[in-house]
């Protein structure tokens, strides 16, 4: 009876599963505000222009992502094939929709397990939920393609840190956030040694292999195109600047060669420029507050959830990009918490989607509105990104908070 009842359990999940992702992947075809458009205006591109020998981003041009980002980009193209009869955009867009969807299934299959475990299993309907609530732009992103590696990575730590740590590394050469995981690893003292020593050499092989492909000094180019944004109108510090243009003092304009809406107002571009040293400040900051806690004795496991939520936050919070994908991040932190740390994770489960549910409101369905400075969705960023620094504060507090073991 237990074992039809897990069986029931585990079908149940896999079914809702794999049908959000269905509806959700409907859903960029239906929606408006373009939820699907890096998809098709520059993966397939970038994508195509390698493989015919056009150029490669990351190595013969500098390029705003890590190199190892092509290679989805690659896969989807692959994917793609057999439904050459939708045209060159949809086929594509099949494409990477089943390349996410693979993706997922194989996170959530470490995830879940046999699914006998009910910490694991609310940490699957979490996932679940916080997809459906994000909505379109929870796949049509290259961040999709690193969430199921956090994950898997993350779970990694406990009894194989050294295949976590080289995953996870992996994740940070096609988007940078997942190099939050490994450093909260290393600040919460889960096999120090192992982690630094695997992290440190993936990164040199790959490394090594793109400087022999002939990236040159287009090697670290991710790191500054970054450099070169103006503040996005849905970041953080964009905030009052929003309020701003809705009252007619500040201007929204569209950067072609970022391909972003940015902010045009006095103090907007000092604000830009600071934010980057603000970042590593608070990064240093959640680092130093690991370290100490780590050397105080508290257990790994309650260290590693709060601080992977909270250098990820720090990443999202203090960056002058603001972009919906990013909310993406949020998921494998609050998995690792369920899973470790139960019975302190409900507050940040709940914060989590909540946050996801806005972003959703904002993108794409009031983002033309927001284009326009309109109210609504004005304050519809103004109140998620509150929560965003709420999310933070509160992972803080839990790493500051954190019981010592009994002795």
């Amino acid at each position: 009876m237990n074992g039809a009842l897990m069986m029931s359990r585990r079908t149940l999940l896999w079914g809702a599963f794999l049908a959000v992702h269905v509806l959700v992947a409907w859903l960029g075809w239906v929606l408006p505000g373009g939820a699907m458009g890096d998809v098709v205006l520059v993966y397939r591109p970038w994508s195509a222009a390698a493989l015919q020998g056009e150029g490669i981003v990351g190595i013969t041009e500098a390029w705003v992502y890590p190199q190892l980002a092509l290679v989805p980009m690659l896969l989807a193209q692959a994917l793609a094939v057999p439904f050459a009869a939708l045209g060159p955009d949809g086929a594509y867009l099949v494409g990477w929709a089943l390349l996410v969807t693979v993706g997922d299934a194989l996170g959530f299959a470490a995830l879940l397990g046999d699914g006998r475990t009910r910490r694991r299993r609310r940490a699957a309907w979490f996932w679940t939920a916080a997809l459906l609530l994000l909505g379109p732009v929870a796949l049509y992103r290259i961040d999709a393609i690193t969430v199921p590696m956090a994950v898997i990575g993350g779970l990694w730590l406990a009894q194989r840190p050294w295949a976590g740590a080289a995953l996870l590394t992996l994740g940070a050469w096609v988007k940078i956030w997942p190099g939050a995981l490994v450093l909260a690893a290393l600040a919460a003292g889960r096999s120090v040694r192992v982690v630094l020593l695997v992290a440190a050499s993936v990164t040199v092989v790959a490394a090594a292999a793109l400087m022999s492909l002939g990236a040159g000094d287009n090697l670290l180019g991710f790191v500054f195109e970054q450099g070169q944004r103006g503040l996005q109108i849905e970041a953080v510090a964009a905030t009052p600047f929003l309020w701003l243009a809705a009252a007619g003092q500040a201007a929204i304009e569209y950067d072609f060669d970022i391909l972003t809406y940015q902010i045009v107002a006095p103090g907007a571009s000092v604000v830009a420029a600071m934010l980057t040293p603000v970042m590593v400040a608070a990064v240093a900051g959640v680092l130093v507050i690991g370290l100490v806690r780590s050397g105080q004795g508290v257990a790994w496991q309650r260290l590693l959830p709060p601080l992977s939520m909270a250098f990820v936050t720090a990443l999202i919070v203090t960056n002058k990009v603001g972009s919906p994908q990013f909310e993406t991040w949020l998921i494998a932190p609050v998995i690792l918490w369920l899973v470790f740390d139960r019975a302190r994770a409900r507050v940040a489960c709940a914060l989590v989607l909540i946050v996801c549910a806005l972003t959703f409101a904002i993108y794409p369905l009031t983002y033309s509105g927001l284009l326009g400075a309109q109210l609504l969705p004005v304050a519809l960023v103004t109140a998620r990104n509150a929560l965003l620094v709420a999310l933070l504060v509160h992972s803080t507090q839990v790493l500051l908070r954190s019981p010592l073991p009994a002795r």
